[in-house]
């Protein structure tokens, strides 16, 4: 079962709510992460950050963003993928743009905090885990980092 998803960076007002409504199902009602650490200063429309999007169709399916961290490396924040959606590889996808997108802004080097979970699905995806396990928004996260390779 090979779904066609359309991924892109959020251009537009109506791009940005449709993937903070992916955010919202995926981290505030299921994971019941509290709202004002969801959405942040990051999310503000004149940030730095680069909004990801993913659509089945018209609907909404999956949502990251990707921002400025340190010169040369770039923070992968906020990957969501709906529940009806997982196991469809479309996380994959969504990592794979975002990792072309940071290749353009000159990112080297990509970090993230992935729920520990999910550690795993980074790991296929040349992720390493580095330091030791931490708690954010009261779920077990592990810090990973990923060199890029230009084409």
């Amino acid at each position: 079962m090979n779904k066609t998803y359309q991924i892109q960076t959020v251009q537009s007002e109506k791009e940005m709510a449709d993937a903070l409504s992916v955010r919202r199902a995926v981290f505030i009602v299921e994971q019941e992460v509290p709202e004002d650490l969801e959405i942040d200063e990051h999310d503000q429309a004149n940030s730095r950050t680069v909004h990801f999007v993913a659509y089945d169709g018209e609907t909404p399916v999956g949502a990251s963003r990707l921002r400025p961290y340190a010169p040369g490396v770039g923070k992968v924040e906020r990957v969501a993928v709906n529940k009806s959606e997982r196991g469809t590889g479309l996380g994959r996808m969504i990592m794979q743009a975002m990792e072309e997108i940071a290749l353009k802004h000159n990112y080297d080097t990509l970090k993230l905090n992935a729920q520990t979970h999910a550690q795993r699905f980074y790991e296929k995806l040349g992720y390493e885990p580095h330091g030791d396990v931490f708690d954010e928004a009261g779920i077990e996260h592990i810090a990973m980092v990923k060199k890029l390779h230009k084409a």
